[in-house]
């Protein structure tokens, strides 16, 4: 039931996300035909997003470890034989997090940066 559970909230949270990326690749479609064609690529325009959305999603994890830490410390206190909680599984949590932020983000930014230049310089 946990894993569903869990399934649920990262589905959640890659709908949020890609909503996100897809107003913000909406407004910025201008900016990103102009910098296409001035030369950049497409790698250089996904990192251009990347970087501020997963700044998000750090700050966001580091502002859940304390509590995720508190309530599993008090919970697993609770069992009769119990395990500690390790740094380790806080960043295994980081990295999974940023890894399906970045392909959520990918997604969308990759389908915007390859779009011709010219449809979204007529647009004004």
């Amino acid at each position: 039931m946990i894993g569903i559970f869990t399934t649920i909230a990262i589905f959640i949270f890659c709908l949020g996300l890609l909503g996100l990326i897809t107003y913000t690749v909406t407004q910025k479609a201008r900016e990103i035909g102009i910098r296409k064609v001035i030369g950049a690529s497409v790698g250089n325009i996904v990192m251009l997003f990347s970087k501020q959305h997963l700044k998000l999603v750090i700050i966001a994890n580091i502002i859940a470890w304390p509590l995720a830490w508190y309530l599993m410390n008090n919970w697993l206190g609770n069992f009769r034989y119990h395990i500690q909680i390790s740094w380790w599984m806080f960043t295994i949590a980081l990295f999974g997090s940023l890894l399906i932020a970045f392909a959520t983000i990918a997604f969308k930014t990759i389908k915007a940066a390859i779009a011709n230049p010219v449809n979204s310089l007529r647009a004004e």
